[in-house]
């Protein structure tokens, strides 16, 4: 029932829509037009102006005949850098981009799959109850339109985020929390070749407070990293100020406290020891989730791919999506591969297969939970 050779013209045509990160708008009136031929409701939220961005969030409804369960099906509409002006290329079934820029499947793969597969519902006139679509704006580096979204606007209990790069059949039930661990480290400035001994170098704190860090795999559920660090002027300046820029992951809460606790006391630890001072900015950038395997949602998921041929699993990441947002909002919501490999990278790519199977999986969701 899926029309394969419309789904991949479809994504052909998405992936070509410039969309990176708070420039969704030419992409969010493609899709709004999409959605309201195919016969939702669509409105659009206030999330880009609060997030700084050309678009809101698009929200759609589809009314049921049935009444079970309301379901939303979100995936996010921008893309990464380098992102504009995608040439998508078509050799042995895979779609990747020409090499110079991302593909863009993270996350336009979620969407057409979404997409075709209300096509097929409305086609082929199957019955169903509520169903819902949220596309977000601004996910990568933030995830700020599930944070902005208007859950006011929403009925659905239950959320799935097409939005992982495992292939149909996988269904993360754990993710983690994310704590954002940025520092900015002030010693005093001196010549570092007439009198560095009147000088505090924020250098050498830094690197005593990263030595003394726990970093990387902290263990099985945790893990901490510095990404960045900025400072120095000249070789013959005893540098008076660095900032470092970190973050830390647990799937438990108690953990995460933990380890950005040792974080920060590092920090501090340094500063004192060398007679400077540190200014931290500690942010929880997201709750963790952590959905059983025998909660309704996964049992249903579950048995929508056996329908279709399709082996699951269950399985959790270290990574943190819109799904987070989502659980923590109120709506039980997992995520679900949809084949996108090599993700961020100029060698993105996905199999027509996968992108199938994806439209297929949706659609299937679909049926059962209007059984």
């Amino acid at each position: 029932m899926i029309n394969t050779s419309r789904l991949v013209e479809e994504f052909l045509e998405l992936v070509q829509i410039d969309s990176h990160s708070a420039k969704e708008g030419a992409i969010a009136k493609v899709l709004q037009k999409k959605l309201e031929e195919i016969g939702l409701e669509v409105t659009v939220d206030e999330a880009g102006v609060k997030a700084g961005g050309e678009t809101g969030n698009i929200i759609a409804k589809l009314k049921g005949e049935k009444q079970g369960k309301t379901i939303v099906f979100s995936s996010h509409m921008d893309t990464v850098v380098p992102g504009e002006g995608v040439k998508p290329v078509v050799k042995d079934d895979i779609i990747y981009s020409d090499g110079t820029t991302i593909l863009g499947a993270d996350d336009k793969a979620g969407i057409a799959a979404i997409l075709e597969a209300l096509r097929v519902v409305k086609e082929s006139k199957t019955a169903h109850a509520d169903i819902e679509v949220a596309f977000s704006i601004w996910e990568e580096g933030g995830l700020f339109g599930a944070k902005y979204l208007d859950y006011s606007k929403l009925n659905a209990e239950y959320g799935f985020v097409l939005d992982s790069g495992g292939s149909p059949g996988e269904i993360i039930t754990v993710g983690p929390a994310q704590d954002k661990v940025n520092a900015e480290i002030i010693g005093e400035l001196a010549h570092a070749g007439v009198e560095p001994e009147n000088g505090v170098s924020a250098i050498m704190i830094a690197a005593r407070a990263i030595n003394n860090m726990k970093l990387l795999r902290i263990d099985e559920e945790t893990t901490a990293n510095i990404g960045i660090i900025k400072g120095g002027e000249a070789t013959n300046i005893v540098t008076a100020k660095v900032t470092l820029e970190g973050e830390s992951r647990s799937l438990t809460e108690k953990k995460l406290d933990a380890q950005t606790e040792h974080m920060a006391n590092a920090l501090k630890e340094a500063a004192d020891h060398f007679g400077g001072k540190v200014e931290l900015d500690i942010e929880r950038m997201y709750t963790p989730f952590n959905i059983a395997v025998e909660d309704e949602i996964v049992v249903k998921t579950k048995e929508a791919f056996q329908r279709i041929g399709i082996k699951s699993y269950t399985t959790a990441t270290g990574g943190g999506s819109d799904t987070n947002i989502f659980n923590g909002n109120g709506i039980k919501a997992i995520n679900l591969g949809v084949g996108m490999k090599k993700v961020h990278t100029l060698e993105e790519h996905i199999s027509i297969k996968d992108l199938k199977d994806s439209a297929r999986m949706v659609y299937e969701i679909i049926k059962i939970f209007g059984e």
